[in-house]
């Protein structure tokens, strides 16, 4: 655990692709410490400063660790993945793996007193808003992938703030100039027709969890959405009106009281 320590603390000193190779088989750990505090941390930094050969080598190996059997792998892949894509760096394969894991995972735990963060939804939806302003995507297809995920049944209420991300990620997708405000609405049409199928009852958890994503989007779309923390200020969706319209009366088929 103190191996990685020196890197840690002195910021100047420079990746070598051994090194690296040592950071991505730590970013598996079980250990939170190990994992969380010192391989993601060190990646992060060092990402930037890597030659774009072995960025590509990374994220081919993040983008295969979406069938890892172990949960900590697979949810800190698109972490990694996200700080790449950011940088400009795109590879469909990412997608894809990506696409496939997001609508398939099905363990959603935010923390566990054992592992540490897990947080598949909020680390995905993290690759998601990624890709979603990625120039190299169709924005549309993202869009679809989170209805997916917040459609796909799972007992898991959002406990960890995974609303707040998710609903970001889209926001972001969201503020594609390319858009057109048919492709900014469609993805809600699945989202409306399942909460008009709905039983009366009590509220499945991924109806709650998708209820309470649109409700961050709604804000989102009403300010604007800010591309970074520390953005100088926020971005307006692209078709915005509408987009709030649009959630505002798909929350009331559940809601009449929403408007």
């Amino acid at each position: 655990m103190s191996s990685w320590q020196p890197f840690l603390e002195d910021e100047s000193l420079r990746p070598a692709p051994g090194l690296v190779a040592g950071l991505s088989a730590d970013l598996r750990s079980p250990d939170p410490v190990v994992r969380d505090e010192q391989a993601y941390v060190l990646l992060h930094r060092w990402i930037p400063r890597l030659p774009p050969e072995l960025r590509q080598s990374l994220g081919d190996e993040m983008a295969e660790r979406f069938s890892d059997p172990e949960i900590q792998a697979r949810t800190f892949a698109p972490l990694i993945l996200a700080r790449l894509v950011r940088l400009g760096d795109h590879d469909p394969a990412w997608l894809r793996a990506f696409d496939r894991w997001y609508r398939e995972e099905r363990d959603l735990r935010g923390h566990d007193a054992g592992l540490g963060w897990l947080h598949a939804v909020a680390h995905g939806a993290d690759l998601l808003g990624a890709f979603g302003r990625s120039p190299h995507t169709d924005p549309a297809e993202l869009l679809d992938l989170a209805c997916a995920r917040l459609l796909t049944p799972t007992d898991h209420v959002f406990d960890a703030m995974e609303d707040d991300r998710l609903g970001c990620a889209v926001a972001l997708t969201l503020t594609r100039p390319e858009l057109t405000e048919q492709q900014s609405l469609r993805w809600l049409e699945p989202i409306a027709a399942d909460f008009r199928a709905a039983s009366p009852g009590p509220v499945p958890a991924y109806a709650s969890n998708t209820m309470r994503t649109l409700r961050v989007l709604y804000l989102l779309a009403d300010r604007g959405v800010r591309p970074t923390p520390d953005a100088a200020g926020p971005v307006s969706l692209t078709h915005a009106r509408a987009v709030r319209e649009a959630v505002a009366e798909t929350l009331a088929i559940t809601g009449p009281y929403a408007g």
